[in-house]
């Protein structure tokens, strides 16, 4: 899997920070910017996200790279209705000299378990070949592939969608892969805006789990 943050909003944590000013200030967008120090915004933004006003944080946005993840993660990613994605397309993309496939942990631990999963993509991965050479459209030869078929996606979100994605995704009983991939993209969007996502991860990591079962176990970034 790679995961590579590639773009996002200038200056996300100032802008946020004038967004959450201006709704109570008589004064004008650049008086406000230009008294902004960044104490003033880590303290405005603190008292922002505390208090759960956290429309302001959706003025910064994240762009995301992935590659090497499943269609099974695709399927839960795109769950999460507030954002954009742009997924690489098995209609039009042939296949034809390899299908990548994901491969989970538990498989590759157990010896047998991986010779017949890999024996298995093996087989469907020659069949997809054979149907492309016999003509069959790409986009009906895909009918074939399993979630197991790696994918790309270029991802987007604003900050606000991606605490709430976190907090889900992040959390111990999100599936293995969707939990790397979000804790991944977490490091990163908290290296550039560390006062948007300093408490950002599930939320046992703030004021407790909320799941109907907890895992009992300590989260780790």
């Amino acid at each position: 899997m790679k995961v590579k943050l590639l773009k996002f909003t200038q200056e996300p944590e100032k802008t946020c920070a004038i967004a959450a000013r201006l709704c109570y200030s008589s004064v004008g967008i650049d008086e406000i910017s230009q008294k902004l120090t960044k104490e003033k915004i880590k303290d405005l933004l603190a008292r922002v996200i505390s208090s759960g006003h956290h429309s302001v944080l959706e003025h910064a946005s994240f762009s995301f790279g992935v590659e090497g993840v499943s269609r099974a993660l695709l399927a839960q990613l795109t769950r999460h209705r507030v954002a954009s994605f742009s997924v690489q397309s098995q209609r039009y993309v042939k296949f034809d000299k390899g299908v990548e496939f994901v491969i989970p942990d538990t498989v590759k631990k157990d010896k047998n378990a991986l010779k017949k999963f890999n024996e298995f993509l093996k087989n469907i991965e020659n069949f997809y070949k054979e149907l492309l050479d016999g003509g069959i459209p790409a986009e009906d030869a895909r009918y074939i592939l399993p979630n197991a078929s790696a994918t790309k996606i270029v991802i987007t979100m604003n900050a606000r969608e991606l605490r709430h994605f976190f907090s889900l995704r992040c959390c111990n009983r999100a599936q293995w892969e969707i939990r790397d991939m979000a804790c991944r993209m977490l490091n990163l969007a908290r290296k550039e805006a560390p006062i948007l996502f300093s408490d950002a991860g599930p939320d046992c990591a703030r004021d407790g789990c909320r799941e109907d079962k907890p895992c009992g176990k300590p989260w780790k970034r």
